[in-house]
């Protein structure tokens, strides 16, 4: 079986490959777009960095293409759409640069907090400006973690041993979990106000996007100073530069931005107090290992053996049955990134119930898609069917699944419900054909939407002229609506609508959604899978 290597590699990684029984490498770096599709036709197993693009071009040309390893956790790279159609099976390392990646964010942090880099160029520069660069101690310093994943856990465990006094803002965690790690869980407000260092570990998404921009850096602690080695576009750059400029906060350490290679006119690039590094936060020489070998003996163990670990579009399940409940995994996982993006705060508890024809299949593998739906908005592309338990058990989630034969109309469907800081929120949804799936109830409201793309979930009070508004106000904004329902418990009580659009809505017609008297709450939804 040929698995072909097509960026650069640890010889460690090669090595195992080199020695599996019948596998034939092909180490082949730096190859062209038009290289690719030559040496991918009769490949088995392709591997690849960052440095590669897979995308649907490769997996149609691909005759007998079985598995890509992805040696890292970010999968920008790869279209994950194309390959679940090809049947390809898509595989990453998700947790193989988290220490080198929190230890980047600590260097970072001391580099800021002791001018380090600024100093070391003058002194280079032939200039001896002892005075000029007073730093600030660590030690008492209040750390303001955003984002208490794998990663986010690492930095508040080395803030503690650095005797730092860590703050978390994380609204998907329990806060006997943070708890658990030493850290006080506490609301965004509070993390800007008291934060010393402010440090990023969340996905990017609709929702995180200039997560911190003008107005919320106009409300950190003045002299905070801010680190990012998390995802570029959470932070407006502009804003930030303009912050700096007027001493709001003391100074940033990036290694990721909006756009990479930094542009030239970025406002950061000549700012002595920002420190910069080319996304490094996993370009240590024991991470580049770590993920090459890991990726190595999984793609071996499943050639070899057919075993899928850290799976991103598939559980581990024989292929025959695989195919069969294929429509019922894609069901679960959108049911769970539409809960996510809804309302799925503070988690405490998820029970899953399955209903009718669905408790034929085993429910674990449909289990670990609902958890991966549901967590992937929040920690990111480390997510995968196999680690989704993990993440949620670690996250103190209790995770609950019930079977029953009474359909309540339906032959078949698969309700979540979330109990966590904003209360009991549930979504059901049903297979009407096999790619036909629908919600069919949300908080116990019943409707009838496709969950696929962008959808805006409306609380509203029943009266007239609520729907003309929503279309009007859509319309402005250059908003096409695909497909519109509206459900209600009685008569100028409480509605929701949920609305398939054709593009993602704007922040400000959104707002000016919420600015409707009649409208409870907004939300946009993006279902991706």
């Amino acid at each position: 079986m040929k698995v072909l290597v097509a960026d650069r590699f640890a010889q460690e990684g090669l090595e195992i490959l080199q020695g599996a029984a019948g596998i034939e490498l092909a180490y082949h770096p730096g190859l062209t777009d038009a290289e690719l599709l030559e040496q991918v036709v009769d490949a088995d197993a392709l591997i690849v960095r960052g440095g590669t693009r897979v995308s649907e071009e490769v997996f149609a040309a691909a005759r007998q293409l079985k598995v890509v390893g992805r040696a890292g956790i970010s999968i920008e790279n790869m279209d994950l759409a194309a390959a679940s159609r090809k049947g390809v099976v898509v595989m990453n390392t998700p947790f193989g640069s988290a220490t080198t990646t929190a230890e980047h964010t600590f260097a970072m942090l001391m580099a800021l907090a002791r001018n380090i880099p600024a100093a070391s160029a003058s002194i280079k520069a032939g200039r001896w400006e002892k005075d000029r660069f007073l730093g600030v101690e660590v030690s008492g310093k209040t750390l303001g973690v955003i984002g208490a994943g794998k990663i986010g856990r690492l930095v508040v465990e080395r803030g503690l041993a650095l005797k730092m006094r860590p703050l978390v803002f994380d609204p998907y965690l329990a806060e006997e979990s943070v708890r658990q790690m030493g850290a006080e869980l506490v609301d965004f407000d509070r993390l800007l106000f008291e934060s010393d260092f402010l440090t990023l570990h969340i996905p990017l998404n609709g929702e995180t996007r200039h997560l911190l921009n003008a107005d919320v850096l106009a409300r950190v602690k003045p002299g905070c100073r801010i680190i990012n080695c998390a995802m570029g576009g959470l932070i407006d750059e502009e804003a930030l530069a303009e912050a700096i400029r007027n001493g709001q906060v003391a100074g940033a350490a990036l290694d990721v931005f909006d756009v990479e290679p930094l542009p030239q006119d970025n406002p950061l690039w000549k700012m002595d107090e920002v420190i910069c590094t080319p996304h490094l936060r996993a370009a240590t020489v024991d991470a580049q290992i770590n993920v090459t070998v890991q990726i190595s003996r999984q793609v071996v163990d499943f050639l070899q053996r057919g075993v899928i670990v850290n799976a991103l579009n598939v559980p581990a399940m024989a292929g025959e049955q695989l195919g069969e409940m294929r429509p019922y995994l894609d069901l679960a996982e959108r049911l769970g990134a539409f809960q996510s993006q809804l309302s799925a705060r503070g988690l405490q508890r998820i029970v899953i119930e399955y209903v009718g024809d669905v408790i034929r299949f085993p429910v674990e593998p449909l289990t670990m898609a609902v958890l991966k739906g549901l967590l992937t908005p929040i920690h990111g592309s480390m997510v995968n069917y196999i680690n989704a338990p993990h993440l949620a058990r670690e996250s103190g989630i209790e995770i609950v699944d019930m079977r029953s034969t009474a359909t309540g109309g339906f032959d078949n469907s698969i309700r979540l419900t979330v109990i966590g800081s904003d209360g009991e929120h549930s979504v059901a949804g049903a297979l009407f054909g096999q790619d036909d799936y629908r919600i069919i109830e949300v908080d116990g409201y019943h409707v009838e939407a496709v969950p696929d793309g962008h959808l805006l979930v409306i609380c509203n009070q029943d009266r007239p002229g609520v729907i003309g508004a929503i279309g009007q106000i859509l319309a402005e904004a250059k908003v096409n609506i695909a497909m519109m329902n509206l459900s209600r418990r009685k008569i100028r009580g409480r509605a929701i609508s949920l609305v398939n659009v054709d593009s993602r809505i704007p922040d400000a017609a959104l707002q000016a959604l919420r600015d409707q008297d009649f409208i409870d709450s907004a939300v946009q939804v993006n279902v991706q899978i």
